[in-house]
C-alpha cells in the first residue's frame, strides 16, 4: 500500500542500473586533486558544449581513485543529467554516492523520483518520497504529482488513487494537477463516478478545475456515450468563466456523432464558428465520419473541399472515413480513386484505411483489386497485418475462389514476412474447404493449425463437427465433441444446432431429440432453429401428432415460431390429410402478424388444388396478391388444375388472361396444363376470342420435344371429344420458339382424316412451316 511506502521508507533501485561501466575518453585529464575534479566536472558539464558522458566518466573514476567530489558537485552532476533526461547516468552517479556516503540533496531526490516516472518505474519513486520524509524534507506537490502521472499512464490507477488519498492525510495538499492526472487515468478506466467525485471534491482541495478538468471529463463522458451529461458539464464550466476552446468542442461533436445525433453535432460546430473557434481535422472527420454513416456521401465530401479551402489539411483517419462510407455505399472503385488522391497529396494511409478498402472491394467481388490493394501496401513498405490477409481470405473464400485462398494462405506461411496466422485465418479456409465438400483438406489446415500451436476455438470444432455429421462419419465428429469438452471450451447454441441438425439429416431422430431434451434439462434454451429442425423432420416421418406437441411447446416457450415454423406444420398437417388444421394455422399465421412467404401461400394453393379444394385454392391465392407477391408458373399451374378439375371454365380463361397481363413466360409445364384446360373446354366456348397473346420470351423448357407433344395431345382428347386445335395454334403462333418439328407434329394431327377441320388447321399452320 502507498500508506506503508510512506511510513516506511526505504530507496529501492532497479539492479540493471546498480553499476554501469564507463570506458574512459582520452579527453579526460589525468586526476590530480579534488578542487580539479569539480572545477572539470562543472566546466563539462556546463552549456552549450555539455560533454556529460565525460563527466560522469570523469565522476566514476574519481571515486574509484578515493577523489570524492564534494555533496554539492555530486548533487550538482544528479541534477544537471536529470534535466538532459540522461536518466541512465543518473542512476549510476546517485547509486554511486550513496554507496561512497555522499547525502543526496533534495533536488538530487526529486530529480530521482522523475527518473523513476520516465523510465516507467513509478512505484520506486514511492520509495523515495520516503527517503525525502525520512531525511526531514517535505514534500512538495509537484513530485507526487510526477509519481501520479507515472502510474497513470502504467494503467496502476488504483494505486494513483490511494496516493491521492495518502497524501492529504499526511498535510500536502492536491493541486489542480494531482486532480486533473487521477481524473485522467480514471475516465481511461472507465471510471466515470470516481472521476467526478474528484471534481466535486476540488473546491474542499482549495482548488478550483480549470478547462483540462472540464474537457477531460467531458471526453470520457461523450465516449461513453453520456453526451447529455458532458453537455451540463459545458453549461457549469461556462459559468465558471472558462470558455470552451476546439478541444471541448471536438470531444462533444464526437460525442453526438458517435451516438448517431449528427444534428446536434453539426449545431454545435456551428456554434463553434459563429465564436470565432476554427476547427481542426478531429471535429471536420467527426462529421464527415457520421455522414458517411448515414450514407451522405456528398455531404461528406463538401466538407472535405471546405477543410482544405480553411487550409485544414485531411489526415488518415478524414480520408478513412470516406473511404469507408464509399465501400459501405457499394462504390469500392471510388475509393480506390479517392486513396490514389490520398497518396497524390502526400498522406500515408494506416494499415486501417488500406484493410477498409480491402474489405469493401471483397465485399463488392472484386477481389483481384483487393489483391492489388495488398501488393501495393508490401511495396509501400507498410507489412499488412493478420486482418489484411483475413480480409481477402474471407473476400476468396466468399467468391468461390477457394483454390486461390489456399494458395494465398500458403504464402502466408512460407514467407517470413508474413503475419502469423490467428485462429481466424485457420478457420476460414477450414470452412470455405467443408462448404467445398473438400473436408479431407480442411482436416489437414485443422493439423497444420495444431502443428503451429493453436488448438483453434469453438467455431474450428463447430465446423468440421457439422462437416462430419454432413457425410455420415459420427466417429470423428464425436472426436471433436471430446476436444470440445477437453480443451474447456463451453458447447454454445451453435453447437447444440448443428449436432440436431446433422443428426436429423443422418435419420438419428431419436438422438436428436435425445439431446434436445437434455439442452433443456441443463436449464438451456433450445433456438428456434433446433425447434424447426425437429418439426421439419417429425413431419418427414409422418409424426404428425408429436409434431404438434413440440409446436405447441414453441408456442408456450422462450421462442416463438416463425414462418418457417408454419410452413413446415402446414406442409406436414396438408400433406397428412388434415386440411382443416392447415387453414388454422395459417389463419395463426396472419393473426401473429406474421406475414406468410411466397412458400407459404405455393404450398397452400397447390395442396388446396390438389385436394379439389378449389374454393379455398382461390382465397389464398388472392391473399397472396394483396401481400404483394407475384405468383410464379408453378402457383398458375396449380390453379388451373384445381380449376380445370372442377370444370370452371370462365375462371380458367380469366386467369389465363390475368397470366398474360403480367407477362408471365410460359414453360412446358404450364403450357401443357393450358392445353389440357382448353381442350376441356365446352363446344360452345370461343377460345379463339377468349386467349390472350402471351409473352415472346424464352423460357427454360418451353420447347417441347415432338413425341413428348404428340402423347400430350392424344391425352388430352377422350375419343369423341371435339378438340379445338385452332384455339392452340392461336395462343402459340406468334412464339418464334417452337421448334418447325413440333408444327409438323402439331399439323400432323389437325390434318388427319377424322378431323373435319383439316383444311383450315393447315391454312393457319402453314406461316409457321414457311417460317422454319
Amino acid at each position: 500500500m502507498v500508506t506503508k511506502a510512506l511510513i516506511n521508507p526505504r530507496p529501492i533501485f532497479p539492479s540493471q542500473i546498480a553499476h554501469l561501466y564507463f570506458k574512459l575518453f582520452s579527453s579526460v585529464p589525468s586526476l590530480a586533486s579534488r578542487h580539479e575534479i569539480e572545477t572539470q566536472l562543472r566546466f563539462l558539464c556546463a552549456k552549450p558544449t555539455s560533454q556529460l558522458p565525460e563527466a560522469v566518466s570523469l565522476f566514476h573514476k574519481a571515486v574509484d581513485s578515493k577523489l570524492l567530489p564534494s555533496g554539492s558537485v555530486c548533487n550538482f552532476l544528479v541534477e544537471v543529467l536529470v534535466k538532459s533526461k540522461k536518466y541512465e547516468y543518473a542512476f549510476s552517479v546517485y547509486s554511486k554516492m550513496t554507496h561512497a556516503d555522499i547525502l543526496p540533496g533534495f533536488r538530487s531526490l526529486s530529480g530521482l523520483i522523475e527518473c523513476f516516472v520516465h523510465t516507467r518505474k513509478p512505484k520506486f519513486g514511492l520509495g523515495v518520497i520516503g527517503l525525502l520524509l525520512r531525511r526531514g524534507f517535505s514534500v512538495n506537490v509537484y513530485g507526487i504529482n510526477l509519481i501520479l502521472k507515472g502510474l497513470c499512464r502504467n494503467n496502476e490507477v488504483d494505486k494513483a488513487v490511494d496516493l491521492f488519498g495518502e497524501i492529504k492525510r499526511n498535510g500536502v495538499l492536491p493541486d489542480a494537477v494531482s486532480c486533473n492526472t487521477v481524473i485522467s487515468g480514471l475516465c481511461k478506466m472507465k471510471r466515470l463516478e470516481e472521476s467526478l467525485n474528484i471534481l466535486y471534491q476540488m473546491d474542499d482541495l482549495g482548488c478550483c478545475p480549470n478547462l483540462i478538468t472540464y474537457t477531460t471529463l467531458m471526453d470520457g463522458l461523450c465516449k461513453e456515450g453520456r453526451v447529455d451529461e458532458a453537455m451540463e458539464l459545458l453549461e457549469e464550466m461556462k459559468k465558471e468563466g472558462l470558455n470552451a476552446d476546439v478541444v471541448v468542442y471536438g470531444a462533444l461533436i464526437s460525442g453526438f456523432c458517435n451516438r448517431g445525433d449528427f444534428d446536434k453535432g453539426k449545431a454545435l460546430f456551428d456554434e463553434m464558428l459563429s465564436k470565432g473557434i476554427s476547427p481542426n481535422v478531429v471535429t471536420y472527420s467527426c462529421l464527415m465520419h457520421s455522414l458517411c454513416k448515414m450514407g451522405q456521401l456528398k455531404e461528406a465530401t463538401a466538407m472535405l473541399n471546405d477543410m482544405m479551402e480553411h487550409g485544414i489539411r485531411p489526415d488518415a483517419i478524414t480520408y478513412t472515413s470516406l473511404i469507408g462510407g464509399l465501400c459501405r455505399g457499394g462504390k469500392a472503385t471510388k475509393a480506390m480513386v479517392l486513396l490514389n488522391l490520398m497518396l497524390e497529396k502526400g498522406e500515408e494511409p494506416s494499415i486501417i484505411t488500406y484493410n477498409v478498402l480491402i474489405n469493401g472491394l471483397c465485399q463488392e467481388g472484386l477481389v483481384n483489386e483487393a489483391y492489388k490493394i495488398l501488393k501495393m501496401m508490401i511495396e509501400k513498405g507498410m507489412m499488412p497485418d493478420v486482418v489484411s490477409y483475413n480480409t481477402l481470405l474471407k473476400g476468396l473464400c466468399k467468391n468461390g475462389t477457394v483454390n486461390e485462398a489456399v494458395e494465398l494462405f500458403n504464402m502466408i506461411l512460407k514467407d517470413n514476412k508474413y503475419v502469423e496466422p490467428d485462429d481466424m485465418t485457420f478457420n476460414l479456409l477450414i470452412e470455405a474447404l467443408c462448404k467445398g465438400n473438400r473436408l479431407d483438406e480442411a482436416v489437414e489446415i485443422y493439423h497444420m493449425m495444431v502443428g503451429r500451436g493453436s488448438s483453434g476455438n469453438l467455431v474450428t470444432y463447430n465446423l468440421l463437427m457439422g462437416s462430419y455429421l454432413t457425410v455420415g462419419i459420427i466417429d470423428k465428429a464425436m472426436e471433436m465433441w471430446i476436444h470440445i469438452l477437453e480443451l474447456g471450451f463451453v458447447p454454445n447454441s451453435i453447437t447444440h444446432s448443428i449436432m440436431i441438425d446433422g443428426f436429423c439429416k443422418m435419420g438419428m431422430l431419436n438422438v436428436a431429440k435425445g439431446l434436445f431434451s437434455k439442452i433443456r434439462m441443463s436449464g438451456l434454451d433450445p433456438t428456434l432453429f433446433d425447434y424447426n429442425t425437429l418439426l421439419a423432420s417429425l413431419c418427414k416421418e409422418s409424426s404428425i401428432e408429436q409434431a404438434r406437441r413440440l409446436f405447441l411447446e414453441l408456442r408456450n416457450a422462450k421462442h416463438e415460431p416463425d414462418v418457417i415454423s408454419f410452413n413446415i406444420m402446414i406442409d406436414g398437417t396438408l400433406k397428412a390429410g388434415d386440411f382443416q388444421s392447415a387453414k388454422e394455422l395459417f389463419n395463426d399465421m396472419l393473426q401473429m402478424g406474421l406475414i406468410p412467404d411466397a412458400w407459404t401461400f405455393s404450398t397452400l394453393i397447390n395442396r388446396f388444388s390438389k385436394l379439389g379444394l378449389v374454393d379455398e385454392a382461390k382465397s389464398v391465392f388472392q391473399k397472396m396478391v394483396a401481400c404483394g407477391f407475384t405468383p410464379d408458373t408453378n402457383v398458375y399451374d396449380s390453379l388451373l388444375k384445381g380449376l380445370c378439375s372442377k370444370g370452371e371454365t370462365e375462371e380458367i380463361f380469366n386467369l389465363i388472361q390475368q397470366m398474360a397481363d403480367k407477362g408471365v413466360v410460359l414453360d412446358s409445364e404450364i403450357t401443357s396444363t393450358i392445353l389440357k384446360c382448353i381442350c376441356n373446354s365446352p363446344e360452345d366456348v370461343d377460345v379463339m376470342k377468349l386467349l390472350p397473346t402471351f409473352s415472346q420470351e424464352t423460357s427454360k423448357g418451353i420447347r417441347i420435344p415432338c413425341k413428348e407433344l404428340l402423347l400430350k395431345l392424344q391425352e388430352c382428347h377422350p375419343e369423341g371429344h371435339k378438340v379445338n386445335f385452332f384455339s392452340y395454334l392461336h395462343l402459340f403462333s406468334e412464339s418464334p420458339t417452337l421448334s418447325t418439328q413440333t408444327v409438323s407434329a402439331v399439323t400432323c394431327i389437325i390434318c388427319a382424316p377424322s378431323y373435319k377441320w383439316h383444311t383450315q388447321a393447315a391454312f393457319l399452320v402453314a406461316p409457321w412451316i414457311a417460317r422454319g
